[in-house]
């Protein structure tokens, strides 16, 4: 009788332990029927900001020309990996000298600046990459880390993905994005449950943006004392009802 109260005694701790975890949905946009079709989220192409470093190059009909805008051979006032825009929002370019190119998309720089050197040489082509595009995925995922983003194109979900995904602990329906702006912080929190989301501006994200994926209260819950302590309990228990078993068959 005093073995079976008290093995009741333990199966019911562990009921309450295991009810204190709150239910988890584990499925990304839950609430998509099958059939469901939804628009595609906005996703404006990436502008130039300051502090932006751009790699430039230029193809033309002068060879000579073009070696001026080789690593080799790269103008004062850029880095090692390209032009800084500076806080007037301007680069500084051989044969043409400063160009403000700072709210500009990809697109309108290389053709901005290909008109600016046509007056220099013949049929200039230029092409231009944003190299410190970088976001960054924090907490509960498998992988933390700041990634480059080499097309300047990148979906909330691929910086996910790129992080190896959230762990089973991440609040899927409260990811937080941490944006900033003409030197302004926004913040905004995305439901992955909710296929809203994939219409939202905070979707496709932006250079520099932060993700964090903050764990959920199971996590609190497994790793709390008390969580640790229940086994030692629960052992304790079985014991203590071993060596009464024992005793009463003597």
């Amino acid at each position: 009788m005093i073995m079976k109260i008290l093995t009741r005694s333990s199966v019911l701790i562990l009921l309450v332990i295991s009810a204190c975890a709150p239910r988890r949905d584990l499925v990304y946009f839950s609430n998509m029927a099958n059939t469901t079709t939804t628009n595609d989220a906005q996703n404006p192409e990436a502008r130039i900001r300051q502090n932006d470093i751009v790699n430039i190059t230029m193809n033309s009909l002068s060879p000579e020309s073009n070696l001026l805008f080789t690593s080799k051979n790269i103008s004062p006032g850029a880095s090692l990996n390209g032009y800084r825009v500076n806080k007037s929002g301007n680069i500084h370019l051989p044969l043409i000298g400063d160009f403000k190119i700072e709210g500009m998309t990809i697109e309108e720089a290389q053709s901005g600046i290909a008109a600016a050197l046509s007056q220099h040489v013949k049929k200039p082509e230029v092409e231009i990459q944003i190299v410190n595009f970088k976001v960054t995925v924090i907490g509960e995922v498998n992988r933390p880390s700041t990634f480059v983003i080499t097309d300047e194109k990148v979906n909330l979900l691929e910086a996910l993905g790129m992080a190896g995904d959230m762990t089973v602990y991440g609040k899927r329906d409260n990811v937080l994005i941490i944006r900033t702006e003409d030197n302004h912080k926004t913040m905004k929190r995305l439901n992955l449950n909710n296929q809203e989301t994939l219409n939202s501006p905070y979707f496709n994200l932006r250079q520099n943006d932060i993700v964090y994926v903050e764990p959920d209260r199971s996590k609190a819950v497994e790793f709390s004392s008390n969580t640790r302590i229940a086994p030692m309990i629960i052992a304790s228990i079985s014991a203590a009802a071993v060596l009464i078993a024992v005793l009463l068959r003597r």
